[in-house]
């Protein structure tokens, strides 16, 4: 049975087009029923089994849930509900920025799995860059695995101008030095969270992504 109903998807398309809270309050238990607690039920399985292979994933779905509501106070765009629900499957849950886990966006613009590294300190940078010029063959051939590349594409993030000057003579056989994030995602159509092999198809990305994954907990430990 899917974990979603079709409702799911048209409650997100209703929100966009009413991002205020005087429909979101009218539209509460709506939003709790349709949204809310299936989507707890869905992390909560998809936990279940992620722990199976990872034993140190020991949270609930409400330590990886995101709140529906935007931070809009350094936000151009005051609109104050987000259009997608989000959660991060790690040992650490949504607090946890630094430890390469599973984040998840779900919505009526498309299914996303993220992976990698999103906000890591200068420190734990460049314990990564360095890990990667010690072994840059290793790297190269996740970064070019078949598999990789057919369920996330690439590996993305915003690019420092100037790196450690330790690092330029590597950075010219291997670009990716200059990142200060290294994340990757894959994405499928949005209807696809109406199917009952939701579970399945993401772990399939889970576990695509498990060698990039141990390779940069490496790195971040040094």
């Amino acid at each position: 049975m899917p974990h979603f109903d079709p409702d799911f998807l048209q409650f997100f398309k209703d929100l966009a087009a009413n991002n205020n809270r005087e429909w979101f309050t009218a539209n509460k238990k709506r939003y709790d029923t349709i949204v809310k607690k299936p989507f707890e039920i869905f992390i909560t399985d998809l936990i279940d089994k992620v722990k199976k292979d990872d034993p140190t994933v020991q949270i609930e779905a409400k330590d990886a849930i995101f709140r529906i509501y935007r931070d809009i106070r350094f936000s151009k765009d005051k609109t104050p509900y987000k259009i997608q629900v989000s959660a991060i499957v790690s040992p650490g849950g949504r607090k946890d920025m630094l430890t390469p886990g599973m984040y998840l966006e779900l919505g009526p613009e498309h299914v996303r799995v993220y992976g990698g590294v999103y906000m890591p300190e200068k420190n734990d940078l460049f314990n990564i860059r360095s890990y990667i010029v010690a072994h840059n063959d290793e790297f190269n051939t996740l970064i070019k695995d078949k598999k990789f590349i057919e369920m996330y594409g690439e590996v993305r993030g915003e690019k420092n101008k100037i790196i450690p000057k330790e690092f330029k003579d590597a950075a010219v056989a291997q670009p990716l030095l200059y990142n200060k994030q290294l994340y990757y995602f894959g994405q499928m159509e949005p209807e696809v969270v109406l199917s009952k092999g939701l579970i399945n198809r993401i772990y399939a990305y889970y576990e695509a992504a498990k060698p990039m994954k141990k390779f940069l907990m490496k790195a971040i430990k040094g």
